[in-house]
């Protein structure tokens, strides 16, 4: 049997792990699918190149209350499409390249196949080919990410699907579009589509879409959403069928009744649920808890020594950043075991490229109260700094929220434009420590610059000067 120093599972970010620095080590990497993972052949990067045109698209619809009549011609799906793939395949397949055959890789073998554990550190491919592969290792690096979930509706397998690993290859735009779900994907999707002209409705079994968003701002999102697409609130989906005409016909219950809709094209968008299931994790003795995500330490160490994972297949947060950070903190552990460093999830930011933009760190107010935290807030409203007032923008907001006691700020939730980038020095400011009173008033705010959206609400915050 072939035995191996370092074996990884998954070529997402599992694949940043092996560099020069293991030119020495004997390492196998196994990739079931595409090379590049989630990230950057189904999720992050070409969604937010889909909602960038879509932004674009979206424009003259918003142009005339600035004096500027603006109309949308038209939008070349095709074209759309292409240009994104177009330059994210190759890369995938760059990636590929590179591990098979590049000299820098000669002490590296690549099995494309589905890895899974027949013994303590064992593995067992089976190869795309057809063929079957064995081997050992010292260590291993669980890598193998996440997949859409897929809900146990009636008629849903036997109708056809998509989900966001497939609904950015469509061969046309659908003049209708049904998205089952509430949450990131649903939002992003809805204003893609949205925008290039599609008939979107949005299908939620919650009262309010994003629920897990501080609450004063899912609330925001929901009413802007119901503005723009046609969402249907404590809906539970019943019954998928195609008819006739080919089209999608879905059954659903509400409060006050049954409804139906039809529809072309049906996306799936209602959460992603860990790998960990194909890996036949008990055969090596590893721990899951009880959503079948690896458990993991402080180190990203399992409970079998020698075992590391990271990304979604053991993180709730399933965030490229998150599992980037972790593939660093691994390849230090894995290269200085008697002087490991541990992961940092205290401040994890988030975003949803939705319309409007929406971004967040730490603490809702809801988590707050829940943890018994004595706690200041305050919220600034794009519509009140000047270049609100220049955008025109009626809806954004800033909430920050800081520990009364110490000052520290806790949480920041944005609704509005550019709210990933906005948000952005709140972070820096909590991973460094920096109290709401120094932030606030210890550093200069380039005005009329949309960050003063921030400032301001910083200096709501009832606050004295040592917190």
């Amino acid at each position: 049997m072939t035995h191996y120093d370092l074996v990884i599972i998954g070529t997402g970010s599992g694949n940043t792990i092996v560099n020069r620095r293991f030119a020495d080590w004997k390492v196998a990497i196994v990739e079931r699918g595409t090379f590049g993972g989630t990230c950057l052949n189904v999720g992050c990067i070409p969604t937010k190149m889909f909602v960038h045109a879509a932004d674009v698209a979206a424009t003259p619809s918003v142009s005339s209350r600035f004096g500027i009549d603006e109309e949308l011609l038209g939008v070349r799906w095709t074209d759309v499409r292409d240009r994104i793939f177009g330059r994210i395949d190759p890369i995938a397949a760059g990636g590929s390249e590179y591990r098979h055959h590049n000299p820098d890789n000669a002490n590296v073998t690549v099995y494309d196949g589905t890895g899974s554990f027949t013994g303590a550190k064992e593995l067992t491919v089976d190869n795309n080919d057809g063929s079957t592969s064995v081997f050992s290792a010292d260590r291993f690096v669980l890598a193998s990410g996440s997949r859409p979930v897929i809900p146990p509706i009636p008629g849903l397998e036997e109708t056809g699907f998509h989900t966001s690993n497939t609904i950015m290859r469509l061969e046309q735009l659908p003049a209708r579009l049904a998205i089952i779900g509430s949450g990131f994907v649903a939002a992003e999707f809805a204003h893609v589509f949205a925008s290039f002209g599609v008939d979107v409705t949005i299908i939620a079994r919650s009262k309010t879409l994003l629920r897990h968003e501080d609450a004063e701002l899912a609330e925001q999102y929901t009413q802007i959403a119901q503005q723009k697409y046609d969402v249907r609130l404590n809906r539970e989906t019943i019954r998928v069928t195609r008819r006739d005409d080919n089209s999608i016909e879905l059954k659903m219950l509400h409060p006050d009744g049954a409804e139906e809709l039809v529809v072309d094209e049906l996306l799936v968008a209602v959460g992603r649920v860990p790998n960990s299931d194909l890996l036949n994790l008990d055969a090596a003795g590893v721990e899951v808890d009880h959503e079948g995500r690896i458990v993991v330490d402080k180190y990203q160490q399992t409970n079998v020594d020698g075992i590391y994972a990271l990304g979604d297949v053991t993180s709730p947060h399933q965030l490229k950043h998150v599992a980037n950070h972790e593939a660093r903190v691994v390849k230090h552990n894995l290269l200085n075991p008697d002087d490991r460093i541990a992961s940092d999830h205290r401040f994890i930011p988030h975003a949803v490229f939705s319309s409007p933009q929406i971004a967040s760190v730490g603490l809702t107010e809801e988590q707050a109260k829940e943890r018994g935290i004595r706690y200041v807030a305050a919220v600034q409203r794009y519509a009140d700094i000047a270049y609100g007032w220049a955008m025109e923008d009626t809806t954004g907001f800033a909430k920050v929220i800081a520990d009364a006691e110490t000052g520290q700020l806790i949480g920041c939730h944005i609704i509005g434009p550019q709210a990933p980038t906005v948000i952005q020095p709140v972070i820096q400011a909590m991973s460094f420590g920096l109290d709401a009173y120094a932030m606030a008033r210890e550093q200069y705010w380039i005005h009329p610059a949309m960050p003063e959206v921030l400032e301001n609400a910083l200096l709501k915050l009832e606050l004295h000067p040592k917190g």
